[in-house]
C-alpha cells in the first residue's frame, strides 16, 4: 500500500509558547481512539504506527497548511518542525516563516482549529468493535506531513477498502458498494462454532476414585490384620489422605 492517505484530529492546532519565535502546533494524530465513520468503517491508530519514521529520524517530513505545496511552513530536515510521539498520540510543533505570519494570526485567533496528517500504511489490520462494528486498525506506517487545515472533510479511504478487499479475496468494486452500505462486516464474519465439553462423568468418576481409596485407608485404621503383621501406621495414612484431597479435580 503507497498510496498517500489523510487524516484529521479535530480542535488540536494552538499557538505555542516560544521564545522569539511563531511557533504553532498540536496534536496531528490520537492513538487508540477511534475515527468517526469513514463510510462504512472505523479507524484507530496504533501507537506503534509512527515507530518507524521516527526510528528514522523523521525523514523528509513536512509542516504544510492545507496541505499545499505552496503553503510550506517547515520541515524535519531543516529542525523548524519538530514531532513526538507520547502516550497520547503524534504531536508536532512548527517555527512558522515570516511569509506565512496569515496562517499563524488564523491559528492565534482560532479560525483554524484542526490537524490533518499524510501518510503511507505498510501494515493494517481489520477486525470489529464491540458493537459489530468494522474497524480498521493503522499498525505502521511512514509519515509525509502534518498541517494545520481549514476544512477536513477531504477523506480518501480508498486504501483502507483496498486493503480490506485484499485480505478477504473480494473485488473492490464489491467491497466499496458493501461500504456504501454499510455492510463491510460480512467480509469480517467468521463461523462460530460451539463446541461443549461435557465434564461431569470425569469428575464424578475421580470423586468415586478418591472417596473408594478414602473408605479404604479408614477401614485399615480400625480394623485387624489376622496376625500377618502390624497395620498401617495412623501417620502414614494421614498423609496419603492429605495427598489425595489435594489432588482432587473436581
Amino acid at each position: 500500500m503507497n498510496e498517500q492517505e489523510r487524516r484529521f484530529t479535530r480542535g488540536l492546532v494552538e499557538v505555542r509558547a516560544a521564545a522569539g519565535a511563531r511557533t504553532i502546533g498540536g496534536y496531528a494524530a490520537k492513538f487508540n481512539t477511534l475515527s468517526r465513520n469513514l463510510g462504512g468503517f472505523v479507524e484507530r491508530i496504533d501507537p506503534g504506527f509512527f515507530s518507524k519514521s521516527e526510528g528514522d529520524g523523521w525523514p523528509r517530513v513536512m509542516a504544510r497548511y492545507n496541505h499545499d505545496d505552496n503553503m510550506l511552513l517547515g520541515t524535519s530536515r531543516s529542525g523548524t518542525l519538530q514531532l513526538v510521539t507520547d502516550g497520547t498520540g503524534l504531536d508536532y510543533a512548527v517555527v512558522v516563516p515570516e511569509a506565512r505570519a496569515d496562517v499563524y494570526e488564523l491559528v492565534q485567533r482560532g479560525d483554524v482549529a484542526e490537524s490533518s496528517f499524510a501518510f503511507r500504511t505498510l501494515a493494517d489490520d481489520w477486525s470489529m468493535t464491540e458493537d459489530g462494528f468494522p474497524v480498521r486498525t493503522l499498525l505502521a506506517g511512514q509519515l509525509v506531513d502534518v498541517a494545520p487545515v481549514n476544512d477536513p472533510a477531504y477523506l480518501d479511504t480508498s486504501t483502507g477498502l483496498r486493503s480490506l478487499a485484499e485480505r478477504a479475496g473480494a473485488d473492490l468494486e464489491e467491497v466499496r458498494a458493501a461500504a456504501a452500505a454499510e455492510e463491510l462486516s460480512r467480509f469480517l464474519a467468521l463461523p462460530k462454532a460451539t463446541v461443549t465439553i461435557d465434564l461431569a462423568p470425569t469428575a464424578r468418576a475421580a470423586g468415586e476414585a478418591v472417596t473408594d481409596a478414602l473408605k479404604s485407608m479408614t477401614d485399615l485404621m480400625t480394623r485387624d490384620n489376622g496376625g500377618q503383621g502390624e497395620t498401617h501406621p495412623l501417620t502414614s495414612i494421614r498423609q496419603r489422605r492429605a495427598e489425595l484431597e489435594r489432588r482432587r479435580t473436581f
